[in-house]
């Protein structure tokens, strides 16, 4: 939208200003109006440009933001009835202000180890800050967890809400990062360990997918999981290697998480041979459900939720452009079917079917039968043409490349 020039006369006194008492006409810059879609406020610059536009607020959703900062553009409002903030930093007069205009105010909740008005992703850093001055029970991610298994607030009315907001907020940020882009779901077991060739080869194909255009989508957590994520973030082969020799050191998260993670967060950092990539390559969903398994570091982006269901849902959604299910048990088997129900049911017809890439023949057909149950169920429906079974991860990578 183009800023627009708006001609105002300047006054001094009870005259106008310019030669013969005619008024000498000026202009102003005027800051556009947002979109009238941009509803749900993130940033402060979007915030100031709405308070600064001409015309009625519409129902805006402030969230996580100093509504301080612009004190004087905020009071000089009484058009607020509509407005719904959301946490973040208010002082007494522009709270009494909000509210006696009818805002609804959600007030922060210093309680709790997060922020649940939070707007944007995390990092593996920000969820594993103070590791090295309080250890792994000091970072927010631990306490994140002690919050969710408070059976003190697990029930609490509030702290519930709180966590649905978290979770909302997390799942518009991540939609957010993912459009537009090619994304591909990895799952696999999480009791996959560091050092073993199967790890390797996991992250080979998150490197191979990385390469090809994609960005590599998880559950974020440890095992198969990392591995992809690792090989997503990796810039070539020759730092992947380094990288999973480096890892091999440490091959599990029990008994000592922060021991597991620390080389991660160094390779991470760029402090090995490491570097960060260009462009979004990577990212993981986990979960507090499943907070006994720690988020990987190799995720570049994190949408740590407090809802495995709601979890699921958004890896099996956004891997719009297919999904590789590497060899696991019970998790990654609901996924499969997960994912066979919206393939069954044409959830996403209108993309046409994402392929789903079922790694290890052997393992689908007689360790875990579920290749045959797939086959009975596609059989005479559109889904059968995105079911495919493959022996090795440069088959799933040549698919889906």
């Amino acid at each position: 939208m183009q800023q627009r020039e708006h001609p105002v006369s300047e006054e001094v006194g009870d005259r106008p200003v310019g030669a013969g008492g005619s008024a000498e006409v000026r202009y102003r810059r005027v800051e556009p109006r947002p979109c009238a879609d941009d509803r749900e406020v993130e940033d402060a610059a979007t915030w100031r440009r709405w308070l600064a536009a001409e015309g009625p607020l519409p129902p805006l959703r402030v969230q996580g933001l100093d509504l301080t900062t612009d004190r004087d553009l905020l009071l000089a409002r009484d058009d607020l009835a509509d407005l719904v903030v959301l946490g973040g930093r208010l002082d007494a007069e522009v709270e009494a202000h909000l509210r006696r205009a009818g805002a609804l105010v959600f007030p922060a909740a210093p309680h709790a180890p997060i922020d649940p008005y939070r707007a944007h992703l995390y990092t593996p850093r920000e969820l594993y800050a103070g590791l090295e001055e309080r250890g792994y029970d000091g970072t927010p991610d631990a306490r994140a967890y002690r919050w969710f298994e408070d059976a003190t607030v697990r029930h609490d009315a509030y702290v519930t809400a709180l966590r649905a907001i978290h979770d909302d907020a997390m799942t518009d940020a991540l939609v957010a990062a993912l459009d537009g882009r090619r994304v591909v779901g990895v799952m696999g077991g999480h009791a996959l360990r560091r050092g073993t060739p199967d790890f390797a080869a996991a992250a080979l194909l998150g490197h191979r997918l990385a390469e090809a255009g994609g960005v590599v989508l998880t559950g974020g957590g440890p095992g198969a999981m990392e591995a992809a994520n690792l090989g997503a973030w990796a810039a070539d082969e020759e730092l992947l290697a380094h990288a999973l020799d480096t890892l091999a050191r440490v091959p599990d998260f029990a008994p000592d998480i922060a021991a597991w993670v620390r080389p991660a967060l160094s390779l991470r950092d760029g402090s090995g041979a490491g570097g960060a990539p260009r462009r979004l390559r990577s990212v993981g969903i986990p979960t507090w459900y499943y907070g006994h398994e720690p988020p990987n570091a190799f995720g570049q982006l994190v949408a740590k939720l407090f809802s495995n269901a709601l979890r699921e849902d958004l890896l099996l959604a956004q891997s719009r452009h297919g999904l590789v299910v590497l060899p696991g048990a019970a998790g990654t088997v609901q996924e499969v079917f997960q994912m066979a129900t919206r393939l069954y049911y044409g959830v996403d017809a209108e993309a046409g079917p994402a392929p789903l890439v079922l790694v290890g023949r052997e393992h689908w057909t007689t360790h875990l039968p579920v290749w045959p149950l797939l086959q009975a169920l596609a059989e005479g429906r559109p889904m059968v043409s995105a079911l495919h079974l493959v022996d090795t991860v440069q088959e799933a990578a040549d698919l889906l490349a």
